[in-house]
């Protein structure tokens, strides 16, 4: 059951009456206000807050939306009227803020939608791929396989991403660590090296000593403004990176700088060739499947790529010749779209490019894997010397003036 806010009007009184309602969708709440001896001048979902909604749309997982469309697909295929698959579909899922999102697209089918529309109202849950397919399923009859290829694209478009975060995620752990470690030498064994000087009389620290150490009473003294400072960097340098300049930086880095750019690059093509498959085998026209990729692919450069080639189709060219030779495509995906082309299988060799592209990501992953292990051991090392250089010449010095005397 959802919950709606109403404003009517009192059939007797006249008065306007605000309150809320649960009912199963909009008409239904609508029916039982009106049993009410109410007129509905203003039926609404209520979603808990003014950005309720969106924190709703937010919490909803990628595995959600795949099991949602195999089991609508399913239900459909079967012969089951829309309404009931969808009602269904919602009685089964496990995430309530989706059980809402669903319930709300049951509202507006209800109320006469089709079925893309009710979706597009919902832009941070299905994406303009997922609404387009919808909308292409409808025209030609052929719901159910467009379901079902939505969930196969989403599948493997989830498969590639988590591959490029696990190439991430041991580097940055090893780095972290190695920041904890860092700061507790820092903070804590640093100050008892200079404790154990401050009592020789002539006794001098070494230089890399006196650095750190001068680095450790500055964290300690001003803890205060290096958290606060580092909270504002990171606030600002995330909010630089999703827009304008930053993103083009960003972005840019990530498809050239070593060694994550080649893995980058390779899921680039990926994701295109993928979404390209997916859309042109659900009869979406050409110009609008590379409108569509161009904002599902999330790199600036190859959006801006990909625009300058809709222009040059629009044109009369041929997709294979307005990407040839742009830096931003690798070779490949031209070469394989000429074969498209000039064979007329252009879904079966964007599926292939596809598929050669997620086992590159593969091979680039271990190849990261087998790169960054060395070069990390290296980086800790130095860190190491150093830090074992401040604490031990020290005790060294020490020892050799002991001697001395």
């Amino acid at each position: 059951m959802l919950t709606f806010k109403y404003t009517a009007r009192n059939a007797a009184s006249g008065e306007k009456v605000k309150s809320e309602i649960q009912a199963e969708s909009e008409k239904s709440a609508a029916k039982l206000i009106s049993q009410q001896g109410l007129s509905p001048i203003e039926i609404e979902l209520k979603t808990g807050g003014g950005s309720g909604i969106n924190r709703i749309r937010n919490r909803i997982k990628a595995k959600d939306k795949i099991l949602f469309s195999r089991q609508l697909s399913t239900l459909i295929n079967a012969g089951l009227p829309l309404i009931q698959s969808l009602r269904n579909v919602a009685a089964q899922t496990q995430s309530k803020p989706f059980q809402v999102v669903i319930n709300h697209i049951i509202s507006d089918v209800e109320g006469g939608s089709a079925l893309s529309i009710a979706m597009g109202r919902h832009p941070e849950v299905f994406s303009p791929i997922y609404v387009s397919m919808i909308a292409a399923g409808e025209v030609s009859g052929t719901l159910d396989r467009s379901l079902e290829r939505l969930a196969n694209q989403q599948e493997k478009d989830a498969e590639l991403i988590s591959k490029v975060r696990g190439a991430m995620v041991y580097p940055v752990i090893v780095l972290l660590v190695m920041g904890v470690v860092v700061g507790f030498m820092l903070v804590k064994v640093l100050p008892s090296v200079e404790e154990l000087y401050k009592g020789l009389p002539g006794a001098t620290l070494p230089l890399v000593t006196r650095i750190l150490l001068a680095a450790s009473h500055f964290i300690t003294d001003y803890w205060w403004l290096v958290l606060i400072a580092s909270v504002i960097m990171i606030f600002f340098t995330t909010r630089w990176a999703r827009t304008g300049p930053g993103k083009k930086v960003v972005d840019k880095f990530k498809m050239t700088a070593w060694p994550i750019g080649p893995l980058f690059m390779k899921m680039y093509m990926a994701r295109f060739a993928r979404t390209g498959t997916t859309l042109v085998a659900s009869g979406v026209p050409l110009i609008q499947m590379l409108e569509i990729t161009s904002d599902s692919i999330n790199n600036v450069h190859i959006e801006e790529s990909l625009s300058g080639a809709i222009e040059k189709v629009k044109g009369g060219k041929a997709l294979s010749e307005a990407i040839d030779n742009d830096p931003n495509f690798l070779d490949l995906v031209p070469d394989m779209l000429r074969i498209g082309e000039q064979s007329g299988a252009i879904e079966e060799m964007l599926a292939k490019t596809a598929d050669y592209f997620e086992k590159e990501v593969d091979n680039q992953v271990k190849a990261i894997s087998t790169i960054i292990e060395p070069v990390l051991m290296v980086v800790l090392g130095v860190f190491a010397f150093i830090i074992v250089a401040a604490v031990l010449l020290p005790v060294y010095g020490l020892a050799g003036q002991n001697l001395g005397g």
